[in-house]
């Protein structure tokens, strides 16, 4: 009963919390419908390009994830400053995130456009493997830059609230991926069977044309931070880039430990063969699309902690804490219903050997479990513990679980103990688990949390040099 009378009180909040989630999620599925689509179509096609593609997609993951971590810093600042509506020292963090999120993106890829082979060799041993992905390598390494700004700009309106553009860009990149995906890795309606390099081609024009479209909302339509070129192009302000170092620069180390990690356990998975690959690239990728509640729950929490904080201090923020936990767990036990009962059903669309689709089988049942401490976790510990400014620890606890018990445990069970693939896979999917024990001791029992702006009249430095208006 405390529970449907916590939700009635403060109802203002969850309508929004539902709102914002509903959104994120939406776009989030959208999102990973695009790797779906080349998972389909390539799988359709041939499961080496499957396989070759899969190891691409986790240099992609890397990226992705350095660049979501610099988002996710920008929103931790930004969203404690929008609960103050003090826009302009939102316009130099996102300056900040920009030039970082640029900067990742140019550094990866120079690395894959150069050493192709060598990176992919990393990532397994399989030369059929490594030739088709360094075919859809070579051509996808030029979206990185255009990946960088698009998602820089979304977190960025994410932090003020603003989502729906979010969900137009993903839905317009959908539609044009799957399009040219079917021409151009089938040799439809008289153009080349091109395979895996006709995938990174479609993928490349579809983030051409998301960075035109948020370019164009955020310079002309956008009406709460009404960005301009010059926001970008400005000297950084010192205390604001000193306070991003302190509280955003964690994240970026979170989520590239994470990226690092996720790219390791694809190697241990990628020396037991190309069917454990395959399966794994499956499971994971439906595995995505089925979690973006969980997901989009976490970053919504996020943005309105750090609203809430900026708006009224850590006190409000104490009492949602409780009727979230409860949230997060239904959506968990949901998620993991799901992705049980429509396993056998997606795998029907693959063209896959017996024994990767075996594994495949196997790998989902393993995380139609482990989905309901993903939800409960990931939600507490990076939506209320990080988005309330407690960084660091997020940091610690990530490095500790994945470096110290999942990568360790997963490369004795596949190359001393010689284990079976599943078992592998249990292992590199047990901190999902684990960690709930964490987040609930921390978000009840430990403190969390803190004031992140500054006092200090950046706007009025503004004024003397910007007319209003």
């Amino acid at each position: 009963m405390s529970f449907f009378r916590d939700l009635r009180r403060d109802g203002a909040f969850y309508r929004r919390f539902f709102s914002l989630t509903g959104m994120i999620a939406l776009q989030n599925i959208i999102v990973f419908s695009v790797n779906l689509a080349d998972n389909l179509m390539l799988g359709a096609y041939k499961e080496t390009a499957l396989s070759g593609v899969a190891l691409v997609n986790q240099i992609q993951f890397l990226l992705q994830m350095i660049v979501m971590g610099i988002g996710e810093g920008v929103i931790v600042l930004s969203s404690q400053y929008w609960g103050k509506r003090q826009t302009q020292p939102m316009k130099h963090i996102a300056n900040i995130g920009m030039r970082l999120a640029a900067a990742a993106s140019l550094l990866l890829f120079a690395v894959v456009f150069f050493f192709p082979q060598g990176v992919l060799g990393l990532l397994t041993n399989e030369p059929a493997v490594i030739d088709e992905g360094v075919k859809y390598l070579k051509i996808i390494c030029f979206s990185y830059p255009l990946f960088a700004v698009t998602n820089t700009l979304l977190a960025v309106l994410r932090s003020v609230e603003t989502v729906r553009i979010g969900f137009l860009v993903s839905f317009s990149t959908f539609c044009i991926n799957v399009c040219l995906n079917s021409i151009l890795i089938y040799g439809n309606l008289g153009a080349p069977e091109l395979g895996s390099a006709g995938a990174a081609i479609a993928t490349l024009i579809s983030r051409t044309v998301e960075v035109v479209i948020i370019l164009v909302y955020c310079l002309f339509r956008d009406q709460k931070l009404r960005l301009r070129v010059r926001d970008f192009t400005r000297r950084l302000e010192k205390s604001l880039l000193g306070d991003y170092i302190r509280v955003g620069m964690p994240v970026v180390a979170s989520n590239a430990i994470w990226g690092i990690a996720m790219a390791s356990q694809t190697a241990i998975l990628g020396r037991l063969g190309e069917s454990a690959i395959a399966a794994n690239s499956i499971a994971t990728t439906v595995f995505q699309i089925l979690t973006v509640i969980s997901y989009g729950a976490s970053s919504a929490t996020s943005v309105l902690v750090g609203k809430t904080i900026g708006e009224s201090g850590m006190s409000r923020v104490k009492r949602f804490v409780k009727p979230l936990q409860v949230i997060y767990l239904l959506i968990g036990l949901i998620t993991g219903a799901a992705l049980f009962l429509v396993k056998d059903w997606i795998l029907g669309f693959y063209s896959v050997s017996p024994q990767t689709y075996s594994l495949a089988i196997a790998f989902m049942t393993v995380l139609s479990v482990t989905s309901i401490g993903t939800s409960y976790q990931v939600a507490v510990l990076t939506g209320i513990v990080r988005g309330a400014g407690e960084t660091k620890f997020i940091l610690y606890n990530d490095s500790i679980f994945m470096w110290l018990i999942v990568i360790p445990s997963a490369a004795l069970c596949a190359f001393v103990w010689n284990l079976s693939p599943v078992v592998v896979f249990c292992c590199l999917k047990c901190d999902q688990i684990l960690k709930c024990a964490v987040a609930f001791v921390k978000v009840n029992f430990l403190p969390w949390g803190r004031q992140l702006t500054r006092e200090e009249p950046l706007e009025q430095e503004e004024r003397e040099r910007v007319p209003l208006g």
